[in-house]
């Protein structure tokens, strides 16, 4: 199950792009997005976000 992104938490620090390692989570009008297909369901992104704004549903 991909990543799940709470836009109103997301403070688009961008931490969680560069430890991506599958390239799933890119920048859309500074928020943090998850691209389903590309995700590898690893939660690195959830570890890695400082304000607890990505899970995995």
């Amino acid at each position: 199950m991909p990543a799940k992104v709470d836009k109103a938490k997301c403070t688009g620090c961008e931490s969680c792009v560069s430890e991506c390692p599958s390239d799933a989570i890119k920048m859309v009008d500074g928020k943090a997005v998850v691209d389903a297909d590309a995700c590898v369901d690893c939660g690195v992104c959830v570890d890695t976000c400082p304000v607890e704004a990505i899970s995995m549903e």
